[in-house]
């Protein structure tokens, strides 16, 4: 059956990055609340700054250390507002897909000594789980065009694309390694592709 979403309430969301409207979206697939952060007017628009943020509550809602997730959502949110319009989807696939009870469980796998993929794997799930096929509906009831994508995964170019919605350009996304992510972002730039400056991942 084809996925269907329905854009449920939109209201004014101010926050330090700036004033957006938050839109909530409910669909057919699953029972989760997907959100759109949206500033200034992006129906029509061609290559709009767009980023795909899949939600993290420890790097997003705790400010974990362990990821670079919390700070690319700052990054994203400050440079969309700098842009004069643009679009944040949230989409809730906490632990690349797996959830939040197999993330912890896979932290602890790391302490052991396992990196991200292998611990995903170990607990019998793919490195990377997550879909895309919301946000891209998403972006078509935004009436978006196409989208300067706000990322360093190349998958998420080529998922996108594949669902019908053109990818004009990647604006990078980079934070700085600390001690206890530099191992995840060495994984996520050797093991999962994604196009992370060397400088950053040492």
């Amino acid at each position: 059956m084809k996925v269907q979403i329905k854009d449920e309430v939109q209201t004014r969301i101010p926050t330090k990055h700036g004033e957006f409207i938050l839109h909530y979206y409910t669909n057919t697939l699953d029972d989760k609340e997907h959100i759109a952060f949206v500033k200034g007017d992006v129906a029509d628009k061609q290559r709009v700054p767009a980023r795909i943020h899949s939600e993290c509550f420890t790097g997003d809602v705790l400010g974990s250390r362990r990821c670079d997730c919390g700070e690319q959502l700052d990054m994203s949110l400050d440079l969309i507002n700098k842009a004069g319009y643009g679009v944040l989807i949230y989409l809730r696939q906490e632990g690349r897909g797996i959830g939040l009870l197999k993330k912890m469980q896979a932290y602890n796998l790391q302490d052991q000594g396992l990196d991200t993929v292998d611990a995903n794997l170990e607990l019998g799930h793919l490195a990377d789980e997550r879909e895309y096929d919301i946000a891209a509906l998403i972006l078509q009831d935004l009436k978006v065009k196409s989208v300067d994508l706000i990322t360093n995964n190349p998958n998420k170019i080529d998922e996108l694309t594949k669902l019908g919605i053109p990818v004009g350009g990647r604006i990078a996304i980079e934070t700085h390694a600390n001690d206890d992510n530099v191992d995840y972002l060495k994984t996520k730039a050797e093991r999962m592709h994604h196009m992370l400056s060397v400088l950053n991942c040492q």
